[in-house]
């Protein structure tokens, strides 16, 4: 099968053109002689299957970032058939350097100059038959975001392949002779293709910016920004929640109730208390996920995470981090995987481990799911995204805690550069492709995790058969009163600490595990909850599920990003600790007021 490689800077539209080109086709998976993941996917050109690998965005082929380290091995020890170089149009005459350093690896390529529409809006014109000749390569322009010049794109790609690629030169130019090759080929060619205005014009970015920006308004405007992002996420959300919910429980007593009815109790049991309840819980909060992803797609394609990362920068660097640190943070909101992945663009590998001990304190996709349940369930309509809200505050104030603490082990001294693209409303295919992948990653994580936990939980609640189900006698029961002299001044019941125990392996299962323990689902499980928990309690829970130990594949992509099991142990024993000790002071805090 044949291989084509897309390579560019960042910001340049090169995911957008991915998930054009695959749609829902892409996968994770590794390549020999690199030690990360790239992700993938395969569609048809012409008469036969072709693979596309989305590599890193980089800046420079000679630098030292894990990056660019990765792009340079990938291409060393896996030549593509062909590669696509998207270069950002409306900065072109900053993005030819990297086209040129490609140039010298002799490959098979086609450059794709995207954004041409905001190009042509701020006066930008690219002769592209002229610089294609001076290249000697094919040049289009294209818009990914709308898919202008899409269909040429194919058209060269299809013909490109037949011809093989050339392969490594035998003889390479010093890095000197490289760089005065560069400097003289790029104002040539700029000179010769490329009419540029002596002034930009006044454009909404630089308008926004003022306000978005401003060192005393930015921050505010920021969490005001992101504060509506949840009353948004309730406000659309919870109707479909509803309406989710009484599906299920619709098909429970039509269809899988009398389907399952001649199964022996035990069985039947298993598959309606707990898989199906499990399964049922969680898939009853996919329209707020749907939400969550949809409305962060919007805020992240936009540009304005760049900006958020700018005016941080300085609050960052007080702890040892930056800007890029806390644009991982924002991007762990997701999940805390990728987020942890994104280290490799840090060089400094003490502002990696400090940034990757930070990382896990995010409010991932997982946990929200958690605390929108008891938010619905324990709280008012209108108390309940203030809730949700005040966690994603608590999570950044963990990770700016623990920075402060463990920044004097992690110095740091590498400088923060950051490119603020221009301000894009993304389409309205951007933002359903981006949300429909975000969910579809999500499910199939959730997947693996939570049939195997519901069943093992459901075990644990309802063996040995002599004892009552969810009952003191359970194995379950067992191991919640056991471990309740330890969670009982955080407020938190012997079946709550089931559930922890659980959201060890993943934080889907939590939700799950509830209803397997109480052998309800839905409205009658926050029904239950809210009968036996109050508000302190709810609360309580809550916060030491975002701060506790995250879930085993971070855990895991933290032992293999820093390379150490001791950074691994430390980090787990650490979130731990701050878990018990933040959750027992809001508990008896509470209790000594009154409530």
């Amino acid at each position: 099968m044949k291989r084509i490689a897309l390579l560019g800077m960042p910001n340049t539209g090169k995911s957008t053109l991915f998930n054009r080109l695959t749609g829902a086709t892409s996968r994770v998976g590794n390549w020999p002689g690199i030690t990360v993941e790239l992700l993938s996917g395969k569609i048809l050109l012409g008469n036969e299957m072709v693979e596309i690998i989305d590599l890193p965005g980089i800046y420079d082929m000679h630098g030292f970032s894990e990056d660019e380290q990765v792009v340079r091995h990938f291409l060393h020890d896996n030549v593509p058939d062909l590669a696509l170089i998207v270069l950002n149009a409306t900065q072109i005459e900053r993005q030819l350097s990297l086209l040129l350093q490609l140039k010298q690896f002799n490959l098979n390529m086609i450059v794709l100059l995207n954004m041409a529409d905001e190009a042509r809006k701020l006066g930008i014109t690219i002769d592209t038959e002229k610089m294609s000749a001076a290249l000697g390569m094919p040049i289009f322009l294209l818009s990914a975001k709308y898919g202008n010049g899409y269909p040429e794109t194919l058209l060269a790609t299809t013909k490109a392949l037949r011809y093989s690629t050339p392969g490594m030169p035998e003889t390479v130019r010093s890095q000197l002779e490289q760089d005065e090759y560069i400097e003289r080929e790029m104002a040539l060619i700029l000179k010769q293709t490329v009419q540029i205005p002596a002034r930009l014009p006044d454009n909404l970015t630089s308008r926004l910016d003022q306000l978005m920006l401003h060192p005393w308004l930015g921050l505010p405007i920021f969490f005001g920004i992101m504060y509506l992002l949840f009353q948004a996420i309730f406000l659309f959300g919870q109707p479909l929640q509803g309406g989710v919910n009484e599906l299920f429980g619709w098909l429970r007593e039509i269809a899988i109730a009398p389907a399952l009815g001649s199964l022996p109790d035990l069985l039947q049991g298993l598959l309606l208390d707990g898989v199906y309840n499990g399964i049922a819980t969680v898939a009853s909060f996919l329209p707020l996920i749907v939400f969550f992803f949809l409305f962060m797609a919007i805020v992240e394609d936009t540009g304005y995470l760049s900006r958020a990362a700018f005016l941080m920068d300085a609050l960052m660097a007080k702890m040892g981090l930056d800007g890029r640190s806390f644009v991982m943070l924002l991007m762990g909101f997701g999940c805390n995987v990728p987020a942890l992945m994104g280290t490799r663009v840090m060089r400094s590998r003490p502002l990696r481990l400090l940034s990757m001990l930070v990382i896990p304190f995010s409010l991932c996709s997982a946990r929200l799911q958690v605390f929108v349940f008891i938010s619905a369930a324990l709280f008012s309509p209108k108390a309940a995204p203030l809730v949700l809200f005040s966690l994603y505050l608590f999570s950044f104030a963990s990770a700016i805690l623990t920075a402060l603490l463990f920044k004097r082990y992690y110095p740091n001294s590498e400088p923060f550069v950051l490119e603020l693209p221009p301000y894009r409303f993304p389409t309205l295919r951007q933002m359903l492709m981006r949300g429909w992948h975000e969910v579809y990653q999500f499910v199939h994580r959730a997947s693996k995790f939570i049939v195997a936990g519901v069943v093992l939980v459901w075990l644990l609640t309802n063996l040995p058969p002599s004892a009552a189900p969810a009952g003191a006698d359970t194995w379950a029961g067992i191991l919640g009163a056991w471990l309740h002299p330890l969670f009982a001044p955080i407020g938190i019941t012997p079946d709550l600490t089931i559930a922890l125990i659980f959201g060890f392996v993943a934080k889907e299962i939590v939700i799950g595990s509830l209803a397997v323990i109480y052998g309800m689902s839905g409205q009658a499980l926050s029904g239950a909850l809210a009968l036996q928990l109050d508000w302190v309690q709810a609360y309580s829970f809550m916060l030491f599920t975002l701060i506790y130990t995250p879930c085993l594949t971070t855990i895991a992509t933290m032992r293999k990003e820093s390379n150490s099991i001791g950074f691994m142990w430390f980090s787990i024993a650490w979130s731990l600790a701050l878990a018990w000790l933040s959750s027992l002071l809001f508990y008896q805090s509470a209790r000594a007021l009154g409530y």
